[in-house]
């Protein structure tokens, strides 16, 4: 009676990222990659390169996120009790750690170029960037109606590289018609820190989940009057959150009661969880204790 343990956890979750799209944007995202590689050696510009880099790394997000996406529909087993949900962050955590390397290895190549700028191609990288806007509109698009992290993180990676290739498009036109050379490792660089920018707030944000922090717009103190507010219930301890995947939050608590009459205890119990639902929290355990029982020790 003092313990209410949930049976639903992840097969129930809504908005499972739609693995078709997933591996129609990846395809299209690895074909790409092959042009940006081979339009940054015939253009001989380094800021196309390093979008290379970039789109290299969405390429790996989306096949990542395709194969664990699928893994992460599974449901709960005897290995995995809270299922396998977790798994669909752990593609942009990796592709995080390779844009990082990428990035800086790219940054590392453009900086000898400030001093020796060398002339690309200018008609080649507008040719290529309008190119690029359009793949990577595309494959933005056919994900922007995501609701899941797996989704927005993927459709706002697109975004970055929409944005990545207009810049391209600028540089280019300016190095057209000024014959400004320096603008290209300039914007090589530009890039570079802003994918490191990007990566390592998207690794903070994974390695945060990973070591279960307590997840954002979840608001403690609220959650903790609203448990208070219920009669019958004289205090609470040992109150965690954690997230499995960045969207589906999971609590523990225990409340401290006054009665043991079978029913108010039910009553406590049924309204205990619909106020931590209200307040985000999508899976509770709650436990029941009572005045005088010796306070729960923590190994």
């Amino acid at each position: 009676m003092g313990r209410h343990h949930g049976h639903h956890h992840a097969e129930q979750r809504p908005g499972m990222a739609p693995v078709a799209a997933l591996r129609t944007t990846f395809f299209l995202n690895l074909a790409f990659v092959v042009v940006e590689v081979a339009g940054g050696w015939w253009t001989n510009s380094i800021a196309v390169l390093t979008d290379a880099v970039h789109d290299a790394g969405d390429a790996l997000v989306l096949g990542v996120a395709w194969y664990l996406q699928t893994v992460a529909r599974r449901g709960s087993d005897e290995r995995y009790t809270y299922g396998y949900a977790r798994y669909s962050m752990l593609g942009g955590w990796l592709a995080s750690l390779v844009l990082i390397a990428g990035a800086l290895f790219m940054i590392g190549v453009a900086a000898p170029r400030l001093n020796d700028p060398v002339v690309p191609h200018a008609p080649g990288m507008m040719l290529l960037a309008v190119f690029g806007m359009a793949m990577n509109g595309y494959a933005a698009w056919r994900l922007h109606r995501g609701s899941t992290l797996n989704e927005r993180g993927v459709y706002l990676h697109l975004l970055e590289d929409v944005l990545g290739w207009a810049a391209v498009l600028v540089g280019g036109a300016i190095i057209h018609f000024t014959g400004w050379a320096m603008i290209d490792p300039l914007l090589s660089i530009a890039i570079g820190l802003y994918i490191l920018w990007n990566a390592i707030g998207t690794l903070r944000h994974g390695t945060a989940i990973l070591m279960q922090a307590h997840p954002p717009g979840i608001d403690a103190e609220g959650v903790r009057t609203a448990l208070m507010a219920i009669d019958g219930v004289r205090g609470l301890s040992d109150f965690h959150t954690w997230s499995l995947d960045g969207r589906y939050v999971v609590g523990s608590v225990h409340l401290v009661v006054d009665t043991g009459e079978l029913d108010a205890v039910r009553r406590i119990k049924a309204e205990a969880r619909h106020a931590l639902m209200h307040q985000g929290i999508g899976h509770a355990t709650i436990e029941l204790e009572w005045p005088g029982e010796p306070p729960h020790e923590h190994p």
